[in-house]
């Protein structure tokens, strides 16, 4: 039965490719599809035939063809029946739900990431209450998928929990009408220097460029005098992305009307397509530093790349992620689908910014040797093959090992848990300093707290060998106890090199509490050296103009 229906499918792929194949290259391209099909069915035919144990078709299948798409690029992706509703959801800029994620503490499960006018905030939880059952369903044992698939559901329905409260541990029961949630892609928008706007932008969701307009039409208006916005930072650092005509409403703000802002090239060239700014800007002189990293993606690098070929500002950073590909998902039958590539996103200098090379699903930098040569409006160089690379080169700060342990075992979140009981609020954002560090390494150490390194680990791999293997152990056996011991007091010395890592971590957690997202992003800036430099950058005109100038 099985071996009939792939012959069945065979015949049928074949009918339908084959007209396309002789279409666009011929009968040997109609050959080659035939001749490894049939070899791919019989592949199939003499394992379920002759394998000692039994063959699962679906199972097989689907293994070929992950094989298959997944030796093209990370973006081309097939969808199973059972993977459509996930991929709905994720692939959709909107949820219904309560506004607010979770975390888990052991095998408990607390509210987080609450969103200001979200229905959680309006219900009265805050973050570290746990939720001890959803609609009478107790949480133990649920992941978290499970728990957001139970908190999500059509708009104005009503989720009833039973929670404990953090701080007094009261067991309340509320009920939450699920809404509409939007997460704001402009969290914050202010002043972060005399004459200097900052902008923060995390995805390219409806309404971006009209959101930014507005924001710096407000700052302006409250500033002093109508001069009084020098220069503006539009921070993108870390967003992947999203809607094409936002990256081209945002680029539209600060380039003439009518100008080619990205075009798309594919295999079929009526579907080729052009996107030209289409009213009137709102700034063409205000001096633009954009903030860019390695997860600056897809929208972003385009806003940044074209900012960039018009020589209209200067991109600071790491190189970006590399993401230039246009997705299109296509239907295949028992509500199975297919994300296919079908074209390649080009910038006005006529580079492509996608990644030409993978490595685990992430692309590769490539040498600029390897990278094709285009010009900027001035006549400036810049290079394809690999996002964009920034005018004006930072490194990358990486947190320590340190501070992605605590962050990664929610240390950071259940200490502020207990910090905010008896903290109405902070009275401001800007000024806030949080100053019990030594608190903090209290309860650290009540927790029992122990974390690898990655030096550690490579250490600690390389002693695990010396147990199995003698010889190993008499050549380098003293050597790595003695660098283990090295580490060891790097280790206590940590507490002490990344204070000011981690008490900003604290800050932001602690600020997010009574102020959201905008106050997480508010108190962040204040030890963020990548928007000083910007600001730094933006006012020395002589130094902003030279970066634009041809080289």
């Amino acid at each position: 039965m099985i071996l009939k229906y792939l012959k069945y499918l065979l015949l049928v792929f074949c009918l339908v490719a084959g007209v396309s194949a002789v279409t666009i290259n011929g009968n040997d391209r109609l050959f080659e599809i035939s001749k490894n099909i049939e070899i791919f069915v019989n592949v199939f035919k003499e394992l379920n035939k002759n394998y000692v144990d039994e063959v699962d078709p679906a199972e097989r299948m689907r293994t070929g063809i992950d094989a298959m798409v997944n030796s093209l690029d990370p973006f081309t992706n097939y969808i199973s029946e059972s993977q459509v509703e996930r991929y709905r959801i994720t692939d959709d800029e909107r949820f219904q739900g309560i506004g607010a994620g979770i975390v888990f503490s052991g095998e408990r499960v607390l509210l987080s990431d609450l969103l200001d006018g979200g229905t959680a905030v309006g219900a009265g939880l805050h973050a570290g209450d746990e939720i001890i059952s959803i609609n009478g369903e107790i949480m133990a044992g649920k992941n978290e998928e499970e728990i957001q698939t139970m908190l999500r559901g059509i708009a104005g329905t009503p989720v009833k929990l039973d929670v404990k409260r953090n701080g007094t541990g009261l067991k309340e029961t509320i009920t939450v009408e699920r809404g509409e949630v939007n997460i704001p892609n402009v969290p914050y928008a202010g002043i972060v220097s005399d004459g200097i706007a900052y902008i923060h932008l995390t995805t390219f969701t409806d309404n971006a460029g009209a959101n930014i307009q507005k924001e710096l039409k407000r700052l302006k208006r409250e500033a002093a005098d109508s001069n009084a916005i020098k220069g503006l930072i539009l921070d993108l650092r870390y967003n992947g992305g999203g809607l094409l005509r936002e990256a081209v409403n945002i680029c539209n703000l600060f380039i003439p009307k009518g100008e080619e802002v990205v075009f798309t090239r594919g295999k079929l060239k009526e579907k080729d397509q052009s996107f030209k700014t289409m009213a009137i800007p709102y700034d063409l002189d205000l001096p633009i530093a954009v903030l860019i990293n390695k997860k600056s993606a897809s929208a972003s690098e385009i806003v940044s790349g074209v900012i960039q070929d018009k020589d209209r500002g200067v991109i600071i950073g790491q190189r970006s992620y590399g993401k230039g590909l246009v997705q299109n998902t296509f239907e295949l039958g028992y509500n199975n689908r297919v994300k296919i590539t079908t074209s390649k996103y080009y910038i006005p200098s006529g580079r492509c910014i996608q990644g030409v090379e993978y490595k685990n699903g992430e692309p590769v930098d490539i040498a600029d040797a390897r990278r094709s040569k285009f010009k900027t409006k001035n006549g400036r160089t810049v290079l394809d093959g690999g996002g964009i690379t920034p005018d004006y080169k930072l490194d990358a700060h990486e947190p320590s090992d340190l501070t992605n342990a605590l962050l990664d075992q929610k240390l950071i979140f259940l200490y502020v848990n207990d910090y905010v009981i008896n903290r109405d609020s902070v009275k401001n954002v800007d000024n806030f300093t949080f100053s019990d560090y030594d608190d903090f390494l209290s309860f650290i150490r009540k927790r029992k707290f122990e974390y690898e390194s990655d030096g550690e680990k490579e250490i600690n791999a390389l002693l695990q060998k010396c147990k199995n293997d003698e010889s190993l152990q008499t050549l380098i056996g003293k050597d790595l106890s003695a660098m283990k011991e090295k580490v060891n007091v790097e280790k206590s010395k940590a507490w002490t090199a990344h204070k000011e890592e981690i008490v900003t971590e604290l800050e932001k957690e602690i600020v997010s509490r009574y102020f959201y997202q905008q106050g997480k992003t508010r108190i962040g800036l204040k030890r963020d050296k990548e928007v000083d430099e910007a600001i730094a950058l933006l006012k020395d005109q002589k130094r902003y103009e030279s970066i634009l100038q041809k080289k």
